[in-house]
């Protein structure tokens, strides 16, 4: 999990994300007026994981107004653009994730997290592809075992939703954050092939 901060203008997105890539990009220039993969896996820390990237773009440009956070994708490559609308996270509240999130997909929502170790409450568990030789299986492994839990909620609802962080990493403040990730689907001993409950697992967050 990382924390974003986010571009203040567009000339500080635009300047940050053309880049030229890291050294080997040897067809991607600097300040170019594009905005490749390469570029924007560099600024992100990244290497081949176009959904990351995206996430990590949409949260960075996400404090500029409307007419800024287009001439910033305006500036995207061609291959670019077609792994942004293909990406392109949800925009949710906590009491809308359950219902309205589809797994797999990037998410972004706003709320407020509460840091949770009880196991009597989250017996959940995920699924980890373990390979075998040539052969692909899938291992369940109890939630609270692989992550930190936190329940999300947002101000206007009681309503709470799990997101999940890998252990060891910083916590996160009990006030109002954006935390953007990929939906994923949380399991139960009493009924293995129904996901009865999503989770966020969050890659990044950002203060407000």
């Amino acid at each position: 999990m990382k924390y974003i901060q986010a571009y203040s203008d567009t000339s500080e997105a635009l300047i940050a994300l053309d880049n030229g890539g890291r050294f080997y990009n040897i067809l991607t220039n600097a300040e170019d007026g594009k905005i490749s993969a390469a570029e924007l896996a560099k600024v992100g820390g990244l290497f081949n994981d176009r959904q990351k990237m995206i996430l990590f773009l949409e949260l960075s440009i996400s404090k500029l107004d409307a007419a800024d956070r287009a001439k910033v994708l305006t500036s995207l490559d061609e291959a670019l653009m077609e792994s942004f609308h293909k990406f392109r996270a949800q925009k949710l509240l906590p009491s809308q994730a359950q219902e309205k999130g589809i797994l797999s997909h990037n998410a972004i929502i706003t709320g407020i997290p509460k840091m949770t170790e009880s196991r009597k409450d989250f017996k959940g568990f995920i699924l980890i592809p373990i390979m075998t030789g040539k052969v692909m299986t899938f291992v369940p492994v109890p939630i609270i075992e692989k992550y930190d839990i936190y329940e999300v909620r947002d101000e206007m609802s009681a309503t709470t939703f799990l997101i999940a962080h890998t252990k060891g990493e910083a916590k996160l403040p009990e006030e109002k954050i954006v935390v953007a990730g990929v939906l994923k689907e949380l399991k139960t001993e009493k009924d293995e092939d129904k996901g009865s409950r999503k989770f966020l697992e969050v890659n990044y967050f950002m203060s407000i």
